[in-house]
Formats: C-alpha cells, structure tokens, sequence
C-alpha cells in the first residue's frame, strides 16, 4: 500500500521545525516521514532568504554563518519530502486567482499545492489562510 502525504508544512512550520520547536518537533517525530512533506515554493522561499542575507553581509564571520545557514538548508531540503507546483496545483491556483483571494502570491501557490494534493496545511498564519476554499488547516506550533 501506498502511503499519502498527509500534511504539508508552511515554511513557518519548517522554520520552527529547523530551530527546534518542541512541540512541532514532537508532532514530526509522532507523524510517518512519507505522510509529511514541504511545497517547493517553501523551498524557493527559504532559499530566496538564504541567498539575500549573504548578498547582504560585508563581515567575514556574519559571511561563515550565513554560508553554513544555507548549506544547512539544502541538507534539510534533502532529508524531506518536496511537492511540486505541477498542473493540477497549476489549475488550483488560476481558480483561486480568479476568486481574487486576499493572500500572497507563494501562499496561494502552498495552498494550491496543498488542496491539489488533498493534505493538510501546517502553519500559524490561519489568518491569511483561512480565506482559501477547501484549504484544511492545523497549527502544530500551538500548545496541547
């Protein structure tokens, strides 16, 4: 039997997830690994980010800890599953374009990418979020 991804992790979530969050970290390590996954706009998130604090660094060290920031972050990329932006996600999200949703243009893209692939959106930012038709959400962050 083939196991479905059932819970896709915001970038917040993989964030927290990458620091230690203790209650993310249990809810993770309490999940199968092939049920869990991340969107590849996460991906292009977090890169994006790594990429504009060395851009922006003049000190030798502060340049050190950012390299090892995102070489740490291509070895996460690497440990979990990626979901892609693929034309069933594609059509979601031109229908929720349509609908003119009051959400940025990469969360749109992780919701698509989440109702396409029938999973569970992992995140804190419900505020924005919960404007998107058929987008379940939980907070794993959020304390039992």
């Amino acid at each position: 039997m083939t196991s479905v991804i059932r819970y896709i992790l915001d970038t917040d979530h993989i964030s927290l997830a990458q620091r230690g969050h203790p209650q993310v970290s249990a809810r993770i390590l309490a999940t199968p690994p092939e049920q869990i996954a991340i969107t590849i706009v996460s991906v292009q998130e977090q890169m994006q980010g790594r990429l504009a604090q060395i851009q922006q660094i003049g000190d030798s060290a502060a340049l050190i800890a950012a390299y090892r920031n995102l070489h740490q972050t291509l070895r996460f990329h690497r440990t979990v599953n990626v979901v892609d932006f693929d034309h069933e996600a594609s059509q979601v999200f031109a229908a929720f374009q349509k609908q003119k949703l009051r959400v940025g243009t990469l969360d749109l893209r992780i919701a698509a990418i989440t109702v396409a692939s029938q999973a569970t959106l992992v995140t804190r930012n419900i505020r924005d979020f919960q404007h998107v038709p058929d987008l379940v959400l939980v907070d794993w962050s959020a304390s039992i």
